[in-house]
C-alpha cells in the first residue's frame, strides 16, 4: 500500500553507497526521512542493497534492502543487482522524481526501470569518482591519465541520464565542470544541531574513559579506513606533532587499510576504535576531542568535519577536497599541503597551539548559521521542485 497517496511530492533515492556502518551517505538520507517524516505533504523512498531483503515502513518513509553481495575490497558495502524489483518498487511507489546516488550500476537500472515512465531522475555527486580511479601521486603517467579521460567520458554520459546533478560543494561542482558537466545545483549537506553541540564537552574526560582514549592533547579521525582517505600521511606525520606538543592519535572507524595502518611504525601509538553506529555516542566522542583530523583530498563534502565543528572541536584538513571550504569560511581550523607529513606535523602543532575553545566556538557558530538539516532540505526540495516545473 502506498504511504500518503496524497503527497504533493514524492521523491524516490537509490544507491549503492549505503551500509550499516557506512558514513555520510547513509546519514544524508537517513535525515532526509526524518525531514519527510515531519511533513505530511511529502512522501520518500529509499532503495538501497542490503544482506537481506527487506521492507521497513515509517511516518511517510519506506526503506527497501535488496539482497546485494559485497563489493570486494569495499566493504560494507554490496552490490545493487536486482533490475526488476527496481524497477517494480518504482512502478509501485510512483514517484515525482528519482535520486540516484552512486554512479556505477544503479543508473543504469533506474534508467532501465524508468525508460517507460514519466519520471525525471536527478543525480547526487557524493563520489569523486576520476579521482578514486586514479588518485594522484599514486597511479603514474599514462595509466593515471587514461583512467581519468575513460572516467571523465563515463561521467558525461551518465549526465545525458540527468535533469541536474546536485554538488554538496564547490569543489564538486568545480571538479565536474573540468570534465564538461555544468548543470548543477549547489546543496551542501548539514548536520543534527541537537545531536552535535559542544554542551557534551562537559563530561569529556568520561567519554575518553569510555572510549580508552587518552587524556591530554588528543586529535581523531572518524570514518572509514580506505586508501583515498590518505591516513598514512597523517601517520606519517604524528610523531613530529607528539614530540612537539604532545598530542596523541585516535583513528576511529573500520576499513581494508586497517591492518596497514596498524602495522605503520607510528602504529602502536595510536588508539584504534572500532566504528561508532549510535550517533549520541559519536556525538560524545567528537566533542570529546581537541582536534579533528579530516584527511581525505577527494571529500565532495565532509560531513563528519560540520559535525566536529557543530561540537565545538576545530578541524586540521588537508589541502584538497571540499572540507577546506568548511575550514576556510568558519575560520575554526588549519589546512596542511597534501601528501607532505611535515606540512601536517607543522600545521597540527600550530593549530594546538591557538585558543581551541574559541576556534571551536567559531565552528559551532558556522553549524549553526549554514548547515542545519532543515535549511539544507529546504534547499534541497526547492531544487526538487524546479527540475519538476512547480
Amino acid at each position: 500500500m502506498l504511504l500518503r497517496a496524497d503527497a504533493d511530492l514524492a521523491v524516490l533515492d537509490i544507491t549503492e553507497w549505503f551500509g550499516e556502518t557506512s558514513g555520510g551517505i547513509r546519514t544524508y538520507l537517513l535525515e532526509k526521512g526524518n525531514y519527510v517524516s515531519t511533513r505530511p505533504w511529502l512522501r520518500h523512498t529509499i532503495v538501497v542493497p542490503g544482506a537481506h531483503d527487506s521492507i521497513t515502513d515509517g511516518e511517510g518513509v519506506r526503506m527497501y534492502h535488496l539482497k546485494g553481495p559485497p563489493i570486494p575490497r569495499q566493504r560494507p558495502y554490496r552490490f545493487m543487482l536486482a533490475p526488476r524489483s527496481v524497477g517494480r518498487i518504482i512502478r509501485e511507489e510512483r514517484p515525482s522524481l528519482v535520486e540516484v546516488g552512486s554512479p556505477f550500476v544503479v543508473p543504469w537500472i533506474v534508467r532501465h526501470a524508468t525508460r517507460a515512465l514519466d519520471v525525471p531522475l536527478v543525480s547526487f555527486y557524493h563520489t569523486n569518482l576520476a579521482r578514486r580511479l586514479a588518485p594522484r601521486g599514486r597511479s603514474a603517467g599514462r595509466v593515471s591519465s587514461a583512467l581519468v579521460d575513460a572516467s571523465s567520458r563515463y561521467l558525461r554520459c551518465l549526465d545525458r541520464m540527468f535533469a541536474v546533478t546536485i554538488v554538496a560543494s564547490a569543489y564538486s561542482a568545480t571538479e565536474l565542470s573540468r570534465v564538461g558537466i555544468d548543470r548543477v545545483a549547489h546543496v551542501p549537506l548539514g548536520v543534527d544541531l541537537e545531536c552535535f553541540t559542544p554542551s557534551r564537552r562537559a563530561y569529556a574526560s568520561d567519554t575518553r574513559d569510555r572510549f580508552g582514549l587518552p587524556h591530554g592533547p588528543l586529535a581523531a579521525f572518524v570514518g572509514r579506513f580506505a586508501g583515498e582517505k590518505e591516513l598514512e600521511v597523517v601517520l606519517d606525520g604524528w610523531a613530529e606533532v607528539e614530540r612537539r606538543s604532545g598530542a596523541r592519535l585516535a583513528l576511529v572507524g573500520a576499513g581494508p587499510m586497517e591492518a596497514r595502518l596498524r602495522a605503520h611504525p607510528y602504529g602502536p601509538r595510536v588508539t584504534f576504535v572500532p566504528f561508532v553506529q549510535d550517533r549520541e555516542a559519536l556525538a560524545d566522542l567528537l566533542a570529546a576531542l581537541d582536534v579533528y583530523v579530516a584527511a581525505g583530498p577527494i571529500e565532495t563534502f565532509g560531513l563528519s568535519a560540520i559535525e566536529a565543528m557543530a561540537s565545538g572541536t576545530p578541524v586540521l584538513t588537508v589541502s584538497e577536497g571540499a572540507v577546506v571550504e568548511r575550514v576556510q569560511e568558519s575560520g575554526a581550523g588549519m589546512v596542511y599541503a597534501r601528501g607532505q607529513p611535515a606540512s601536517l606535523a607543522e600545521e597540527a602543532v600550530k593549530l594546538f597551539q591557538q585558543d581551541l575553545v574559541s576556534l571551536g566556538a567559531r565552528g559551532r557558530a558556522y553549524a549553526e548559521a549554514e548547515h542545519s538539516w532543515s535549511t539544507v532540505f529546504d534547499r534541497l526540495f526547492a531544487v526538487y521542485r524546479t527540475v519538476l516545473g512547480r
